[in-house]
């Protein structure tokens, strides 16, 4: 029995299910730190400046550490799904979350570039479980018809936390150093970490999930992996991977790392000044998740939305790469912001791809290939920039078109792979 979570007996016993409020409270403190892993992946492009100053760091560099958080959280997905079906979403939670606070001080503390990086690896691994657990609870305790709407709407307010690295951040590192927004991060961390242990407490599983899991008697640690390594001997994983590692790799690729230096080098922005667009980006990516999440179509067309809205994304950071004008520069961002959104959709699709007894495993499996696209994004862009500027080319333009490049190759790969079989109404 876990010693931090409360008796498994006394849940059981309840002749009825928790009441929504209490659900409620519980998914908003876990949300909390999905807000604040919001905040850690996009911090790089308001630091990239000064990192650039104090470690003397060229493109690729600056690609790496913004692309280190996400390798780590993508690399872990997957023990921390086995962790959540082992060991429940409040103890996985407590006992991860502080190693993205230490991360955080030891950010604050690097003095040279390798611990910089290793500081950012430590907050992915801690920030590893921070939307998953979410997922994991609302495919589990919360209406199955609104799955999508509840998810969308926890992205959502997920998402306050990019809100911290827009203007706040921006006028604190001018008015302080970088190292002290590292110090503040962690400080707001280790704050939900502390509202987690005191509101989250899980309730017992449906009676039909709890009895075929006694069934089959507890996990072992390779059962577990086996069971993970299965899911991609399903045809249908391949083409949800591959889209997987390029939508929301797109979004947080622009705001979390080029948004903020293209705006001051293309444009001679202020540090501030970037971070208000960074702001706005935020703020409808805010409405984004919700709003696509309330207008899921249902299975039966979600995926063709998903497609369709891919090629739009494509197309606006085309469009995005070509225009040079600050309108453009300034409003592309915020549409793309907005059009994010439709990343709810994808995670929809999953629990509709695959039987109920393993979605837990499926999302994990999608949020890994979602991170770690997100970090080889990051990391190849950097390359990409290097290059660009090697040739005399503006290297925004050629960061800019590669993601369009992307994002046109995951919709084609999702298109044409096999689909599900399997199928979820709801």
């Amino acid at each position: 029995m876990n010693p931090l979570s409360p008796p498994a007996r006394s849940v059981a016993e309840r002749p009825a299910a928790p009441p929504l409020r209490s659900l409620w409270a519980v998914l908003f403190a876990l949300t909390t730190a999905f807000a604040m892993s919001q905040a850690y992946r996009t911090v790089a492009t308001l630091m990239a400046a000064p990192l650039q100053a104090e470690f003397h760091l060229g493109a690729q560099a600056l690609g790496l550490f913004a692309g280190a958080f996400h390798f780590a959280f993508g690399a872990m997905q997957l023990f921390m799904g086995i962790g959540i079906d082992l060991h429940g979403v409040r103890r996985t939670m407590l006992t991860a979350f502080p190693v993205a606070i230490a991360g955080s001080a030891v950010s604050a503390l690097a003095t040279s570039y390798p611990m910089l990086i290793t500081g950012q690896v430590l907050i992915g691994m801690g920030c590893a479980p921070a939307f998953l657990v979410c997922t994991v609870f609302i495919a589990r305790h919360l209406p199955a018809d609104r799955f999508a709407a509840i998810s969308g709407l926890t992205l959502g307010l997920g998402g306050i936390g990019m809100l911290l690295t827009g203007t706040p951040l921006a006028w604190l590192i001018e008015a302080t150093s970088w190292r002290m927004g590292f110090w503040v991060l962690g400080a707001v961390a280790l704050l939900a970490w502390g509202l987690i242990y005191v509101l989250v407490h899980e309730p017992a599983l449906p009676a039909a999930t709890a009895q075929a899991r006694g069934a089959q008697g507890r996990e072992t640690l390779g059962q577990a992996i086996g069971k993970f390594g299965a899911l991609f001997l399903l045809p249908h994983t391949l083409g949800i991977v591959l889209l997987a590692a390029v939508g929301y790799a797109s979004f947080i690729s622009l705001r979390g790392l080029w948004l903020g230096p293209m705006l001051m080098q293309r444009h001679g922005f202020s540090l501030v000044q970037a971070g208000n667009v960074a702001l706005a980006m935020s703020l409808t990516s805010l409405i984004g998740a919700p709003l696509f999440g309330r207008f899921d179509p249902g299975p039966r067309h979600r995926r063709r939305w998903i497609v369709g809205f891919t090629l739009v994304l494509a197309g606006l950071f085309a469009a995005f790469a070509m225009g040079h004008s600050t309108l453009v520069d300034v409003g592309g961002p915020i549409v793309i912001g907005l059009l994010s959104g439709y990343t709810v959709l994808q995670y929809a699709d999953v629990r509709a791809a695959y039987p109920p007894e393993i979605t837990g495993r499926a999302m994990a499996v999608f949020t890994m290939a979602m991170f770690l696209g997100v970090a080889g994004m990051q990391w190849l862009t950097g390359i990409v920039a290097s290059v660009a500027l090697a040739q005399g080319i503006e290297p925004f333009t050629a960061v800019l078109a590669s993601i369009a490049a992307l994002l046109v190759a995951g919709a084609l790969a999702f298109t044409l792979l096999p689909g599900p079989v399997h199928r979820v109404t709801a």
